[in-house]
């Protein structure tokens, strides 16, 4: 099985170790990864801001350099929904209209591919360590994706999945809400570590970049004894 892996801007800038992992978990399981050079940011922080037309010169030339693929790819549930907001973005340009829609329905988030596409829940990881999950926004949201995530850590032997209360909640990232609302973000992200810690959980898991970013931000600046992991990590690991 073929599939195109969309890295993201944070996966190519901040988390490289985190496609690696990507790539060795889907090979693993049987699939062929190609990494379309001509890709660049989805466009999501534009679109989020309202400036639709940049958002759209962004989404060509990533329809462009996906529409040939079987199957797409992303270790990020919030780039993930901004693909399926392609066609949306071009309702007034049924041509393009088609090819976005095309791209949008062979999309997935990397744990959603896994567990809804290959039909795996088991894929072989160990991680001995009491871990808790935050749940992204968009994933959850716009995904609507709440349990490939849990199919997947559930099977990782040596694993204690702890609750986290009010995991629902948004960790305070949003794009350029922390830019924009940064005494608001410092609070939801300071909630978000704290519960965490009520956890008692040596180890924050995640399946998007930019609330992997912005909590073990603060987790770091805070000197907090809490690691914090993207999933793949914690699929691709055989301690």
């Amino acid at each position: 099985m073929k599939v195109s892996l969309f890295i993201t801007c944070l996966g190519e800038m901040f988390y490289q170790d985190v496609a690696k992992d990507v790539v060795e978990v889907l090979e693993r399981l049987g699939c062929e990864i190609d990494l379309p050079q001509g890709q660049i940011c989805c466009g999501q922080p534009a679109y989020n801001s309202g400036y639709r037309k940049d958002a759209q010169k962004a989404a060509k030339q990533m329809i462009t350099s996906f529409e040939d693929a079987t199957y797409i790819v992303t270790p990020s549930g919030s780039c993930a929904a901004m693909f399926k907001e392609y066609p949306d973005l071009f309702k007034e340009d049924k041509e393009w209209q088609e090819r976005a829609q095309a791209v949008a329905d062979h999309t997935y988030e990397f744990t959603q591919f896994i567990v809804n596409v290959l039909g795996v829940e088991d894929v072989g990881a160990i991680y001995p360590a009491r871990a808790t999950y935050h749940t992204s926004c968009h994933m959850i949201r716009l995904l609507q994706e709440t349990e490939a995530p849990f199919k997947l850590l559930k099977n990782v032997k040596g694993l204690e999945l702890l609750p986290l209360e009010n995991s629902y909640d948004c960790c305070g990232f949003g794009g350029t809400f922390a830019v924009k609302m940064v005494p608001i973000s410092e609070q939801m992200v300071d909630e978000k570590i704290r519960h965490v810690e009520e956890s008692t959980a040596e180890v924050l898991i995640a399946a998007d970049g930019g609330c992997l970013m912005n909590i073990k931000g603060r987790i770091d600046r805070k000197e907090k004894p809490i690691e914090v992991k993207h999933i793949a990590q914690i699929l691709n690991s055989r301690a």
